[in-house]
């Protein structure tokens, strides 16, 4: 639209929805096509020339101007916008997601609501940035000064910075008393008691403002004092976030911590709007930032990302804990982990049995899914009981035991000592797999063969056995599955990293332990037994328990949407072909089918593994806050190793090898090996 055009249609005695809409085509015609700032900054010095040369337009502008700043609230937008009107993350996360979904109108009084309207994209903070000094002041002086302005009257942008610091301050003191947050500072923070002065300190400053002046000495002093307190309360609630990884995440908390901070950060740039000479050049600061922070508030996934990123760490954590015991670093520990391996295996040949004894039961697709789902659970618990293992459910907790080892990357030998735990972990995977297997085939071999010298019939009849080999093939969907149960094994040890998580928040070890309920009926030693031991095995527990569910019932669900997954996970696979060739017989051995179905299994395992191992990776790799570089230097060094000693990759070192190699550790390192608070 041309400028002229535009300034003709200004019409103060509009209707509200009006006057907004017309502000809204004016600073669209400001944006142009959204490319060049600087192009944007010369329709502004355009738009200001056009103002000085037509006296009658600025008369109307004034007019325009002055219901403008009556009818509309400036307060919520400096002290709240970009806030969640709530301090709850599921309430913040119900809010963008009604911003998204329902249109805004013109037709409000709200300047935060009407903020996004006028200033809708990114480009309107980098056009906002690149306005000079000598442009801003011209904006001022033209645009947004009265004509003859009353020196007696209050100064109304003075007065909406004052009210906006009050709101501020008090959410600030409001977290700092919150009970969640006040009982989980350390000891000297409580005592300190920062934020009980710090409305005290803001009342001082108000009145130096608004007694002798906002340049004066008196109030430079009292904003300075403010600032300090501000920082002593800041310091003082950062100290929540150590009771938290001590004693597990709560999303709630970290979001309200966030919010804190991101609030004291707001107060300083209200301050430096009311005290700053330069008030023009800071206000354009300050609504550049709005612009960035409204842009950046409506995303779900940045939400998720930052309120979830300490839980992230803490899971991970969790199951690095849970790792260390599926890594193998020596000869013995590897012929420890076969051992551990052929009992998992063979109770998977049992399960194999039950799973394919409830076919005959003709249960409901769902309720199908759930006895699947009840018997997996219960041999995986079955193989945790007995200290048993079964191979793909080792990658998902692995991994982050892995990346532990670059919790501070640029110590010597960090990446070194990571490569060592990768081969370590790949060793392992092949002893637990050739355990397994090496298990669950003459497992399931013997019980086929048991059930037809005592009942006439193998475990499945001859059709079902050639279904098995065909939906096994590995030209089918095998691989799909495959990689569609990598996802399910690291769902699970992310159900057991946030259940643990929340297990030892609550601290239902001790509540077990000492509460007089369980005491009563257990009593008080065996209580202790109990909290002792479920502090210890809660996170394995919940993995098996959820896998197993996942396993039978997720299929299921996704059925009932159109969704054909199942699953593939390589012991159950090389369990039902064992089945399959049992009741088909030695002829098996020249069917293509059978052979293309081994293949199949020997598909199914590394998908299974990598997928899982990658997830698993990537989560742990964020909750270290790994940068970018070091991901590269850790790249580099596992292709070094592997051309230097690839077969540190799969078997065990005799006690005399080095399987050390002179990986680059000392590369300059940059980026942070623990996650910011």
């Amino acid at each position: 639209m041309d400028l002229a055009v535009l300034l003709d249609q200004l019409d103060p005695d509009a209707p509200l929805a009006q006057r907004h809409l017309w502000l809204m085509d004016l600073l669209r015609w400001v944006r142009g096509d959204a490319t060049d700032p600087q192009a944007s900054v010369a329709r502004v010095r355009l738009l200001l020339d056009a103002a000085q040369a037509r006296p009658e337009w600025r008369a109307r502008w004034q007019r325009w101007w002055a219901l403008f700043v009556q009818a509309v609230d400036l307060t919520p937008l400096l002290a709240d916008f970009g806030f969640a009107p709530r301090t709850a993350f599921l309430s913040e996360f119900g809010h963008r997601l009604r911003r998204k979904l329902l249109p805004g109108t013109p037709e409000t009084t709200d300047l935060a609501e009407l903020f996004g309207l006028l200033l809708p994209t990114r480009f309107d903070a980098r056009w906002i940035q690149a306005l000079d000094s000598d442009t801003l002041q011209r904006l001022r002086a033209l645009l947004l000064t009265p004509e003859t302005p009353d020196p007696d009257a209050p100064d109304h942008w003075q007065g909406a910075l004052l009210d906006a610091l009050t709101f501020s301050i008090s959410q600030v003191s409001a977290t700092g008393f919150a009970s969640e947050i006040r009982t989980r500072m350390a000891e000297p923070a409580r005592a300190a008691r920062s934020f009980h002065a710090l409305p005290a300190h803001f009342e001082a400053l108000r009145r130096a403002v608004l007694t002798q002046g906002a340049r004066s000495d008196a109030t430079q002093a009292a904003a300075g004092r403010l600032v300090d307190q501000l920082e002593r309360c800041r310091n003082d609630a950062n100290t929540v976030y150590a009771h938290l990884e001590a004693h597990g995440i709560s999303v709630g908390i970290v979001f309200r911590l966030r919010q804190l901070r991101e609030r004291t950060v707001r107060v300083q740039q209200l301050l430096d709007c009311l005290l700053t000479e330069q008030t023009e050049r800071a206000t354009a600061a300050l609504i550049a930032d709005l612009v960035q922070m409204g842009q950046d508030n409506r995303s779900l996934r940045a939400l998720i990302a930052s309120s979830t990123q300490l839980t992230a760490a803490k899971v991970a954590e969790r199951s690095a804990e849970s790792g260390e015991h599926y890594i193998t670093r020596d000869a013995a520990e590897y012929r420890q982990m076969l051992g551990k391996a052929l009992g998992g295996g063979a109770l998977i040949g049992l399960t194999t049995w039950v799973k394919f004894g409830l076919y005959g039961l003709a249960l409901s697709a769902f309720w199908g899914g759930f006895a699947a789902g009840l018997n997996y659970a219960f041999f995986f618990v079955l193989v945790q009981l007995l200290h048993w293992t079964v191979a793909t459910k080792q990658p998902a907790v692995t991994a982050p035991a892995m990346v532990a080892k670059l919790r501070d990357i640029r110590a010597p030998g960090a990446v070194r000592n990571f490569v060592d735990e990768v081969a370590h972990l790949l060793r392992s995977q092949i002893a637990a797999i050739i355990g397994n297997l090496g298990a669950v085939i003459p497992v399931v071999l013997l019980i086929s063969l048991g059930l037809f010298h005592l009942q006439g019939a193998h475990m499945i009849d001859a059709d079902k056995a050639r279904h098995v080999l065909h939906d096994m093939h590995l030209l089918g969907p095998t691989a799909l599955f495959a990689a569609f149960t990598g996802v399910l094994l690291f769902s699970s040890s992310i159900v057991a990293g946030w259940v643990e998580n929340w297990f030892v928040f609550h601290q239902l070890d001790s509540a077990i332990r000492h509460n007089p309920r369980f005491t009563r009926v257990l009593g008080p030693v065996r209580a202790g037994r109990w909290g002792a031991w479920l502090r210890q095995n809660i996170s394995g527990l919940t993995a098996n328990i959820s896998l197993g569910f996942m396993l039978g019932i997720v299929p299921a669900v996704l059925a009932f949407f159109g969704l054909d997954l199942e699953v593939r996970h390589v012991t159950l696979s090389a369990g039902q072909v064992a089945a399959a060739a049992a009741t088909l017989g030695w002829p098996v051995l020249h069917d293509p089918a059978f052979w293309w179905a081994v293949a199949g299994v020997l598909v199914v395992g590394p998908l299974n593994l990598a997928v899982s191992f990658y997830l698993a990776f990537r989560l742990a790799i964020k909750a270290q806050a790994i940068s970018d570089v070091n991901r590269h230097r850790i790249n580099a060094a596992l292709r070094q190793r592997l051309r230097r000693a690839p077969l540190t990759f799969l078997l065990p070192p005799r006690p005399q090898d080095d399987t050390a190699v002179d990986e680059d550790d000392d590369a300059p390192a940059t980026g942070a090996g623990t996650p910011p608070h």
